[in-house]
């Protein structure tokens, strides 16, 4: 819990009150659109943090105790709080029950990039706890059973597929896909899948092998005998990450990875 979130007796700790920024202008440090959920023992959720948003939490505090005041206040990010963004930021305070928190957490999923992730290995499993928290919609997919490990994150879809290239075809529309099984030989062909559904439909946004030049080499040799094109081969990104991070821990790997996937446009 951080300092700011002491719990005030006599809040109703099942209701929020939601903090959204209605507007801005100028430097802030969060978009338009960006919202925390206000509890009587948490937040779940960020504005952007220093005093706008320890200002935000006591002002969302206030009326959950049963304080009133206007929907929408204006914050000036000047001396007066502290912080020298120097914009304007306009909060939209409103109570919230559970069903609308729900509703909200629904709508923020659904906007989520779809990202299909194809190896549960110790890459993947590092990539796993990296991307969970960003705005990725994750579904992990593996030809062997029980490979999965217990703590993986709710909001991760485990998909077990034999064999595992035949997950490609269900994708979601405009997936952006990191392929990094146990096997070269899944690699192939889950590559080969994407090329043709690439061929087909077009509709993937990313194809990401892990591997060094070497790999893509032999693969590009492989692939090229099941009568893919020079130009359908461009579409593969191997090696994957962005470079100058000369790290091979799996960590370090992910890290790298998820920067490159955060230089895309998420929608």
């Amino acid at each position: 819990m951080r300092a700011h979130e002491e719990v005030t007796p006599g809040l109703a700790a099942q209701d929020a009150v939601l903090v959204t920024v209605h507007a801005s202008q100028g430097s802030v440090p969060r978009e338009t659109g960006a919202w925390m959920a206000v509890h009587s023992d948490r937040i779940d959720g960020t504005i952007g943090g220093g005093h706008l948003e320890f200002e935000a939490i006591a002002e969302a505090r206030r009326r959950l105790a049963g304080g009133s005041g206007d929907p929408v206040m204006r914050f000036a990010l000047g001396p007066s709080l502290g912080q020298c963004c120097g914009g304007v930021v306009q909060l939209k305070f409103e109570r919230a029950g559970a069903a609308k928190l729900a509703a909200r957490r629904r709508a923020l999923a659904a906007s989520h990039a779809p990202l299909a992730l194809f190896g549960g290995g110790h890459v993947g499993r590092a990539l796993v706890r990296v991307l969970a928290p960003l705005p990725f919609a994750i579904t992990w997919i593996d030809s062997r059973d029980e490979i999965f490990p217990a703590d993986t994150p709710a909001e991760v879809q485990c998909e077990h597929s034999d064999p595992v290239h035949a997950a490609v075809d269900g994708l979601a529309p405009h997936s952006r896909v990191l392929i990094m099984s146990f096997s070269h030989a899944e690699d192939l062909d889950v590559v080969a899948a994407c090329l043709r559904r690439l061929r087909e439909r077009g509709d993937l946004l990313y194809v990401g092998l892990i591997g060094s030049k070497t790999k893509w080499a032999t693969f590009r040799h492989r692939l090229e005998e099941r009568g893919f094109h020079k130009q359908e081969l461009a579409q593969v990104t191997c090696p994957i990450g962005v470079p100058g991070i000369p790290g091979k821990e799996p960590e370090v790997i992910a890290v790298a990875v998820a920067a490159q996937l955060l230089q895309m446009p998420l929608s």
